[in-house]
Order: C-alpha cells, then sequence, then structure tokens
C-alpha cells in the first residue's frame, strides 16, 4: 500500500504531525494512515468521533490521496510498527514535545521505542518547529561506521521532493589518520552519488571528538537547518557515552525534525 502512517494522540505534535505529513504525501501521491493506540478499557466511540471530526476538517488539503485512521491497543510502539509492516509502508511520524513536557503524551514518551522498533524509517517532529517555514536545508552528518551512508538515499529523496539542499557534515571524532580518511572517503562518495542523483549540495568537516550530538546540533544551528537525518546506531566518541546513544540525545536535544533510521531498514526507501 506504501502509505505514510501517523502516530496520534491529539496532542498539538502530533496534530503538527499530520499537518507536514499530508505535506509530504501530496507530493509522493501516497495515502495516509492515522493510528490511534488505546487503553484497554479505552471507549472507542469518542475517539472516532473525534479523529473522523478532524480529519474533516483538513480533507481540503488532500490532493488525490486517501487519509484514513485505525484504532489499535497494546503498546503504542509495537502497534506502529505493525501497521506498518501490514501497510508496507514508506515512513512513521510522530510528534514530540522533545524534552520539556516530554511525559505529558504518549507519542512524546514512546518516540524513541517507536525508533528502535520501526521497520522503516521514522521522522519526529517537535510542536515548537517553524511549520511555516519550507523544507530548504537537510543536514547529514556521516562518521567512520560502515553504516553512515546507508540514510543517505532517503535522505535525497527527501531533497528532491522538496527541493532542498542537503549539507554533508564530516565528523572527526578522533585524530587517528585513518579515522579522518575513512570519513574523507565516505563524504567523498555520498558526494558523487548526489552529484549522479541531482541533489544540491555542500560540505563541512568538524572535529567532535567530545560529543557527535553536540557537534551535529551547533552545525544545524548555525545554518538554521529544517531536518536532520540520523542513522540510530552512529559512531560512539569515549566521552560520550555515558550520555547515552546518540539517537536518544538528538530526540531529547533537537528542536528540528530528525528523521531516523536503522540499519536493517535499508531497501525501505526504494519500494
Amino acid at each position: 500500500m506504501n502509505n505514510i502512517i501517523v502516530g496520534f494522540d491529539f496532542s498539538t505534535g502530533s496534530a503538527k504531525a499530520v499537518d507536514l505529513t499530508i505535506d509530504i504525501a501530496n507530493r509522493w501521491q501516497s495515502d495516509i494512515r492515522l493510528v490511534y493506540v488505546k487503553q484497554k478499557d479505552e471507549d472507542e466511540a469518542p475517539i472516532r468521533a473525534e479523529i473522523e471530526r478532524r480529519n474533516e476538517g483538513v480533507a481540503h488539503l488532500l490532493k488525490n490521496i486517501k487519509l484514513e485512521y485505525v484504532i489499535r491497543e497494546g503498546k503504542v510502539s509495537e502497534q506502529l510498527a505493525q501497521q506498518a509492516i501490514e501497510d508496507q509502508a514508506l515512513m512513521i511520524v510522530v510528534g514530540t514535545h522533545g524534552m520539556s513536557g516530554f511525559e505529558t503524551n504518549w507519542i512524546g514518551k514512546n518516540t524513541y521505542r517507536t525508533i528502535t522498533d520501526s521497520p522503516v524509517p521514522v521522522l519526529s517532529v517537535r510542536e515548537d518547529f517553524n511549520f511555516n517555514k519550507k523544507l530548504e536545508r537537510i543536514v547529514v552528518p556521516l562518521d567512520s561506521t560502515n553504516e553512515t551512508r546507508q540514510k543517505v538515499p532517503f535522505a535525497a529523496r527527501m531533497a528532491k521532493t522538496f527541493d532542498a539542499e542537503i549539507h554533508l557534515l564530516g565528523l572527526y571524532t578522533s585524530e587517528s589518520r585513518d579515522i579522518r580518511t575513512l570519513v574523507d572517503g565516505y563524504v567523498d562518495q555520498v558526494e558523487n552519488f548526489l552529484d549522479k542523483f541531482g541533489v544540491r549540495h555542500t560540505t563541512k568537516f568538524v572535529n567532535a571528538h567530545k560529543n557527535l550530538t553536540v557537534s551535529t546540533l551547533e552545525y544545524a544551528n548555525e545554518i538554521n537547518a529544517d531536518l536532520i537525518v540520523i542513522m540510530t546506531e552512529q559512531e560512539k566518541a569515549l566521552t560520550s557515552w555515558l550520555l547515552g546513544n546518540y539517537a536518544q540525545q538528538m530526540l531529547h536535544l533537537s528542536k528540528r525534525p530528525i528523521l531516523s533510521l536503522r540499519p536493517e531498514q535499508i531497501g525501505s526507501q526504494s519500494r
């Protein structure tokens, strides 16, 4: 079916996620499946009534695509992942508050778990992000791990979709010549790929010895980025392991949308 899945819980963040998904789905000509995961004894009738009312309110924004919904029961991340499998989804979109107010809605609490359970890329968006701004600049950090390049095809698709520019960020996590040479080589390969794909791009290298997350976010802030594309498993600098893993840090600290892919998801973007 190649739908785009949206996790929904009536929060402002998830409502913003729906708006963004409509924009992407219109461009991809993909249908949208809104997923609400209810508690065991929660009454479905008022849920359905409110979802249908909200869907009618945005129906005029749909361009030859469908916006449907389903109510499931169970663990949020597992149910979103299962729906993505059933729909052969292209992507899951969820809204979150970020670090402040992180416990106030189930999507916010379950964003990281959704990413780790999902069979497809997950786009997480903060409710306080400026959605009126065009998607113009996409940050793609590249480190010395073999998997770091695997996010590039999906990032390139997003760039083509919005006529955006990709900003490659080469992350040097060590003074080791071998590590730096590896990063240089990966960046060069990605630049060649983007040239062939017809995507505008620019490149910057930074020393990220202390923390990959901080280096990535500082650069994203510097260029006023609209999206950051990451792998859930990034190279771990020795001085940053106590702060938690890269994807968790990015979700908690970034005010910008994060598109997260796991290595085992690669290939889904070609469907």
